[in-house]
């Protein structure tokens, strides 16, 4: 940054901690975030959009189911391209990758992610690589809600709340849903519901909402009021459903990780690109209505258009047999987890969430014509089921069950729905998390131990670096160094009351503690004969530098009753944890999360 800028923040910074409390900046700042996330949403949609136009010239048309096929191998060609020439940097899953760096980094987020996805996301789906937007626009809302953060000097905790801020923005911004994206906020990124984080969540929500109003006018991506109320005859079909959706979730999970560790095994990004490439351009060809996000299944099977939603195939079905389209509706639910992973798998960058509500619509959507057409004179509203079936799979999916309610709720105007919406996202959600623990975004990170959840305890132990509390300055003796050397160049010039012995490769071998040689201090007869090997004993416990969490090293100090204990790391002496400067951590990082 220039030296002109850097005055110009420097001044500002000095008249806004003197006019303005820290509160009302975090306020001012929750309003500026969410206006960037909901820009960077609306410059993602609208990079997406523009792509798909350009494909859709009269040129391509003739062709088109033919580039069913190549298009998205171009789309991912194009992104491989760019991340091994320009970007050189590896880009996660955008809430994924949030969560780690609110529990592993501080919530400090490289620039780079701002414009990462920007770029990838819509060439990924923008040629018809089948995922979602919504996760590239969480990690660019946070990136910009991390580094206006640190622009403006703020604290760590202030950061992550931002973060959080961001996050809601991108998904009001979205769906044009505030109340939801408040909801996903707190439950996704585990923020707690209390007037320091409520109120800038409240305030980037609204500004998010209100710049993709500005932009996009009130257009929204699901179009759909709600005509048929909720009859309370349904509810044993809305159990079933729920049943189904909550299999379906465990379905789409598993597909998910099997995928992925599937092309986890070639190191070679190209050789991902080319089994992927190839894998994503057959299903699309087979399937053509897994190309792109899926707004136009989702939309048209609430506007009860199935033949719109199948879409064209290369195969002569007869849409005008019900079985047909419910085997076809079928097909898009099962296939669209494969579709969405293989995309992933090749290099491609997108989002879970949209892909869950695809899958969730069509399935809800062919339940719903089986019980029509069973022949037992039933009739249930399929545009309802088509909702509640999108329920289903975002509570079971995303481990989300409050914004699977509320989302679906608001963007249609579904409030009537209430009941079968908690029924169906409470027994989804229950039958997913029996056989999931956690959800596509956080599974890793928890076989890691770096997911943040709302047990605080957890969340500090978490957090805390190893390194802020890892005392060196301690003297180090050798086995054979006698008790004269020990008193004369150990105890007589440092204020600590033990000593770590190490040999020569500077392996832990034991202590020595004051306490040990008290009693021989002034006993000069056995000043030469008596060396450290013969008087260092074992310490109660010993930390691994590489593998110790935080929880398990404060469980060490629990059950050792030790005040401290040495850390090895790599397999050498490298310094000593006191319980003391331990607890004094915690208590700040508490501090910090509530």
């Amino acid at each position: 940054m220039p030296s002109t800028y850097k005055k110009l923040l420097k001044k500002f910074l000095i008249w806004k901690y003197k006019h303005i409390s820290e509160r009302q900046f975090v306020f001012i700042l929750s309003v500026l975030v969410g206006f960037l996330a909901g820009t960077g949403t609306v410059v993602l949609k609208n990079l997406t959009h523009y792509i798909r136009l350009l494909l859709e010239l009269e040129s391509f048309r003739n062709h088109h189911h033919a580039l069913y096929f190549i298009f998205p191998i171009i789309g991912l060609i194009l992104v491989y391209i760019i991340k091994k020439t320009w970007l050189k940097k590896h880009i996660g899953h955008g809430i994924s990758s949030t969560l780690h760096a609110i529990s592993k980094l501080n919530g400090i987020i490289p620039r780079y992610n701002i414009y990462a996805a920007l770029i990838t996301a819509p060439l990924t789906a923008g040629f018809g690589g089948s995922v979602g937007l919504q996760g590239p626009a969480v990690s660019v809302g946070s990136a910009l809600g991390s580094n206006a953060a640190r622009f403006f000097h703020m604290s760590q905790k202030t950061r992550m709340l931002l973060i959080g801020c961001a996050a809601a923005g991108a998904m009001a911004s979205m769906f044009k849903a505030p109340i939801a994206a408040i909801i996903f906020a707190v439950e996704i990124f585990s923020f707690d519901i209390a007037f320091t984080s409520l109120i800038p969540l409240l305030l980037a929500s609204v500004s998010a909402v209100v710049t993709s109003y500005f932009f996009l006018g009130t257009d929204v991506l699901l179009r759909f009021e709600l005509t048929d109320k909720f009859q309370i005859n349904d509810i044993g079909f809305y159990i079933i459903l729920a049943l189904i959706t909550g299999l379906a979730s465990v379905y789409f999970s598993k597909v998910y990780f099997a995928i992925t560790n599937f092309f986890q095994r070639f190191e070679s990004r190209a050789k991902r690109l080319l089994i992927g490439g190839l894998a994503i351009g057959t299903i699309l060809y087979i399937i053509p209505a897994l190309y792109g996000e899926g707004y136009g299944i989702m939309n048209n099977l609430l506007k009860g258009d199935h033949i719109a939603a199948i879409g064209k195939t290369p195969f002569n079905f007869d849409l005008s047999n019900i079985w047909v389209v419910i085997g076809l509706l079928l097909g898009i639910g099962i296939f669209k987890a494969v579709a969405m992973t293989t995309t992933f798998g090749a290099g491609g960058v997108g989002g879970v969430f949209i892909p869950t509500l695809v899958m969730g619509s069509a399935l809800g959507n062919a339940f719903a014509k089986i019980i029509n057409n069973i022949g037992l004179d039933f009739h249930v509203s399929e545009s309802n089921f088509t909702l509640i079936g999108m329920t289903g799979l975002m509570a079971g999916v995303l481990h989300a069950p409050l914004t699977a309610i509320f989302l679906i709720a608001e963007i249609t105007g579904g409030y009537e729905l209430f009941v079968p919406l908690m029924i169906v996202s409470a027994i989804s959600f229950s039958i997913t998390k029996y056989y999931i623990s956690h959800s596509i975004y956080t599974l890793k990170l928890a076989e890691r131990g770096e997911l943040i959840t709302h047990d605080k305890d957890k969340n500090v132990l978490m957090v805390l670096n190893i390194d802020k509390v890892i005392e060196t300055n301690f003297i180090v003796l050798k086995p054979e160094m006698t008790l004269r050397y020990i008193l004369n160049n150990a105890v007589a010039k440092s204020s600590r009351n033990h000593f770590p012995v190490v040999d020569d490769k500077y392996r832990f071998l034991g202590v020595i503690r004051l306490d040990d040689i008290r009693h021989m201090m002034f006993n000069q007869d056995l000043y030469d004969k008596v060396d450290a090997a013969s008087l260092m004993h074992g310490d109660a416990g010993i930390i691994n530098y590489e593998e110790d969490s935080m929880s398990v090293i404060m469980k060490k100090f629990k059950n050792s009753g030790a005040w401290n204990l040495p850390v090895i790391k790599e397999g050498k002496y490298y310094g000593y944890i006191s319980k003391s400067k331990l607890l004094t951590a915690y208590r700040q990082q508490l501090i910090n999360f509530t």
